[in-house]
């Protein structure tokens, strides 16, 4: 008896448990599902409208390179090879980027380092066999930013965001053309605003994201989810050049600013103030009220900040009323203005807050970090710290070469990088000012240059 008692129990516990797991569906089930569609989260009719907008660009540019005879390598023969030891041998490159219509007429949008050097730009359009030979309207070296044409009507042009109202965490959209790959979109979120200091260009204010960048982007969009433009595809910060979620993209506020005077010029001109300036530290920053800004640490003479009289110490808070947190803020904002534009900038002169009216003047030659650009070459200043870091003697004055354009008539003569010019014709130059006005007319001139102990002349 006792055994069938267990054994029925077991049976019941068995069929309890079989319920407990088994799935049941309903035969008469009259719940109405909609349509499969409207369960995907898709952004696919948004760039629908944008993709066309976006084009394919590739470049041919010659190159001429130098090919050593490998019979100099022996001593021997090395005599009889001495005016053949460099044959020069020209070859052509070819590189892809992307780029985006920005005028129903043909005009594009890309990025300087795209096209520049090109001896012949193409462009192919989506859904279009045709390819279509661009021109180059103009370029920014600053910004990397340049604009071409090609004979086309009805495009699609992008619809443009402000780029001031772009957040962390929007989602977005890189649209290019990766390693050739056509039409490809990426998806991400804005992973910062305003980034600076990561030295690809000399202007930068960086839209960051980790949506998917790589090479063949550049020049390409970068949308949000409504499908407005917020900025160009510039770079990625990687060691392997592969993409690794730090992208950044040229906002698109800089990129209207700088493409209409492109398209109206053919080049863009930048306003300056004439003012050396660095960021405040947290512990400087007690003497400001605890501010940040933009600190005048030099004032150029003849400059509208001299002027307008700013004075080195004034901590610079606003521009416009609008505030400036930052060095680079403040270069950014000047440089977006167009010459002679006046403007009003608040500052911090001994804890008290003074305001000056200033007309900006024209950036032609002159750099906001402090350089003045001559005939290839890039001088700067000879700071305290240089100085100490160079070795220049407390006897030596003149003004730094920064960089040589290797293929303008400086880098010809072998003016180099680190040399310090002494002399201009019959001046002797002493700082940066000087320079500047013994550069002023454009004759040819004597130019006297100091190199480790050595002095040596050449004309410019």
């Amino acid at each position: 008896m006792k055994k069938i008692l267990l054994i029925l129990t077991l049976t019941l516990t068995i069929s309890l448990m079989a319920d407990t797991v088994k799935f049941k569906y309903s035969q008469n089930d009259t719940r109405k599902f909609p349509a499969q569609q409207d369960y995907i989260l898709s952004y696919a009719n948004i760039l629908d409208k944008v993709k066309t907008s976006v084009v394919n660009i590739s470049i041919k540019k010659s190159i001429t390179t130098s090919r050593q005879n490998p019979m100099t390598n022996d001593p021997f023969f090395r005599e009889f090879f001495k005016n053949q030891q460099n044959i020069p041998k020209e070859r052509i490159q070819r590189a892809l980027g992307s780029g985006v219509i920005i005028s129903e007429d043909g005009y594009i949008i890309t990025n300087n380092h795209v096209v520049d050097g090109a001896d012949e730009i193409v462009v192919n359009l989506v859904n279009d066999k045709k390819e279509y030979k661009a021109k180059l309207i103009g370029k920014d070296k600053k910004s990397d930013l340049a604009v071409i044409k090609i004979e086309a009507k009805n495009l699609n042009a992008v619809t443009f965001y402000n780029s001031d109202k772009v957040r962390v965490g929007d989602v977005v959209f890189a649209l290019g053309n990766p390693f050739g790959l056509h039409e490809t979109t990426t998806q991400g979120i804005v992973s910062a605003t305003r980034r600076t200091g990561v030295g690809i260009t000399e202007y930068e204010n960086f839209i960051q994201t980790d949506a998917s960048i790589n090479p063949g982007n550049s020049g390409g969009a970068l949308i949000n989810s409504k499908g407005d433009l917020i900025g160009i595809n510039s770079a990625i910060l990687s060691k392997s050049g592969g993409n690794v979620g730090i992208g950044f993209a040229i906002p698109s506020n800089m990129v209207t600013t700088v493409a209409k005077q492109l398209i109206e010029n053919g080049k863009y001109t930048r306003a300056y103030l004439g003012v050396a300036i660095s960021n405040v530290s947290e512990n400087m920053s007690s003497f400001y009220n605890n501010n940040y800004g933009a600190l005048i640490t030099s004032v150029e003479e003849d400059t509208p900040a001299k002027k307008a009289g700013l004075k080195r110490g004034d901590l610079i808070v606003a521009l416009n009323n609008t505030e400036i947190k930052s060095a680079s803020e403040l270069k950014n904002k000047v440089g977006s203005f167009a010459p002679s534009t006046e403007v009003t900038i608040k500052v911090l002169r001994d804890k008290k807050l003074k305001t000056f009216d200033v007309k900006l003047g024209e950036l032609s030659g002159v750099s906001p970090s402090g350089s003045v650009s001559y005939a290839g070459l890039e001088v700067q200043s000879i700071t305290p710290q240089l100085r100490i870091q160079l070795r220049v003697s407390p006897n030596v004055d003149g003004v730094l070469v920064s960089s040589v354009n290797p293929t303008s008539k400086a880098g010809q003569l072998g003016i180099s990088k680190g040399d310090i010019i002494i002399q201009v014709e019959n001046k002797e130059i002493k700082n940066l000012s000087e320079f500047k006005k013994a550069i002023r007319t454009k004759t040819k001139k004597r130019i006297y240059i100091y190199r480790k102990g050595g002095v040596f002349a050449v004309v410019l």
